[in-house]
């Protein structure tokens, strides 16, 4: 075709059928290694969690004060909630859906929430930006020529909040309508039925990997990699089994509870990702990416429908790539050329499709958060695509609504748009 299949920073092989199986290879060793074996660790360390007895521990625990919240869908929406503070902390979308399944999607699923509503809510915190310290956010201020605290606190932190809101409100309303039509029955756990020699405090073993990401971010602690806090949390767990049996034993057969879950992620979650990643990269080879650039520059000056523009675009992108970060890149690169022969204000442009490239992502059944969330969740990816699409909707709605009240469309100090 006369495409070059490999990314420009690799070297070819000299031939295209090569260069596929090269290209492969170097999915399977990025993926496989730094974010595949994130989402192993995770996978193993929650298997570990419900073999010793820590999951069920938490449920015990955490029943006693939810009986009195008798919606399972409020239950939900605070989840959400504290969900979307994790964002603050983990910045990899993929790489916080895996913890939430791992930590948050038994205690949703046990308190009554239903798997595809629960899986929703861990596939969708990432799906808006709250980190000011994200790449995306460092790129998109620099494209709308802002500086980034101003950008990220005063500009783009309110639109957040707004579309968190409107999307928590469209969970609760979405997940119990697809429920009642699925007629799927909230069967609250009876607490009773748990029977587990755990002790109280290994309920907050299931949650060590948030404490750990939230103390060794660089600030008060020295900065570690979520792989190397799940191993010092694993460690930790596996002590506290040798002291309560001093039995050696006992504790290398629970361990490799968690090998076995490390290796069914593999099989599960990372090899679906290699897939998702290789289709990407098969349309940005094909020039996917470049002709939409091009339908976006066809379009004329008006800023709203310049701005509607390439928020639909960088959405399609999104959704069809997999990739938040993918198209987004692409475009910004347009975004000042754009906005100067407009005369618009970049930040106007930059903002909703900033938004737009991580909500895309959130409903393209080819994205690495939402094929882990499915692959974890053991349901179809489509399923979770199903999930998430009204909140995804209303949360860009709100986006769009909310930049055009906030910020001026004019790039002069005149307010238009």
């Amino acid at each position: 075709m006369g495409h070059k299949v490999l990314p420009a920073s690799e070297t070819s092989t000299g031939y295209t059928a090569t260069d596929i199986v090269e290209y492969i290879k170097i999915l399977l060793m990025s993926r496989g290694g730094d974010l595949g074996m994130m989402i192993m660790m995770l996978c193993g360390f929650a298997a570990y969690m419900t073999h010793i007895g820590a999951n069920d521990m938490v449920v015990k625990l955490a029943s006693k004060p939810l009986q009195y919240i008798n919606s399972p869908y409020l239950l939900m929406i605070a989840a959400y909630f504290v969900a979307c503070l994790m964002s603050l902390a983990v910045s990899s979308a993929t790489g916080l859906g895996v913890l939430l399944m791992a930590t948050l999607f038994p205690v949703m699923v046990n308190v009554g929430i239903s798997r595809g509503a629960a899986a929703a809510i861990c596939a969708s915190p990432a799906a808006i930006i709250l980190s000011p310290t994200s790449g995306d956010v460092v790129l998109a201020a620099k494209a709308a020529e802002m500086p980034l605290i101003d950008f990220a606190f005063k500009t783009t932190l309110p639109i957040s909040i707004a579309a968190i809101i409107g999307m928590a409100i469209a969970h609760f309303f979405w997940q119990r309508y697809l429920d009642k039509k699925e007629n799927i029955s909230h069967e609250m756990l009876d607490v009773a039925e748990i029977t587990t020699t755990a002790p109280a405090f290994y309920a907050l073993l299931p949650f060590t990997p948030i404490i750990g990401v939230l103390i060794f971010d660089g600030k008060w602690g020295p900065q570690l990699h979520i792989i190397t806090i799940l191993v010092i949390c694993m460690l930790l767990a596996a002590v506290l089994e040798f002291v309560r049996g001093f039995n050696t034993q006992n504790v290398f057969s629970g361990l490799e509870v968690a090998y076995r879950g490390m290796a069914d992620a593999f099989a599960g979650v990372v090899m679906l990702l290699v897939a998702a990643g290789v289709f990407a990269q098969g349309l940005s080879t094909i020039g996917f990416i470049q002709s939409l650039i091009s339908i976006a520059t066809s379009f004329g000056s008006a800023s709203i429908i310049l701005m509607l523009v390439l928020v639909i675009l960088t959405m399609l992108a999104a959704m069809t790539t997999g990739s938040g970060n993918a198209p987004f890149y692409a475009f910004v690169e347009m975004i000042p050329k754009l906005a100067h022969s407009s005369g618009i204000n970049p930040a106007y442009l930059s903002i909703p499709m900033l938004q737009a490239s991580n909500l895309g992502r959130t409903i393209s059944p080819v994205s690495g958060v939402v094929v882990a969330v499915a692959g974890m969740a053991k349901i179809s990816p489509f399923e979770v695509v199903k999930r998430t699409s009204v909140p995804v909707i209303v949360g860009l709605l709100i986006v769009i609504i909310a930049t055009e009240i906030m910020v001026p469309g004019a790039s002069s100090s005149v307010t238009g748009g």
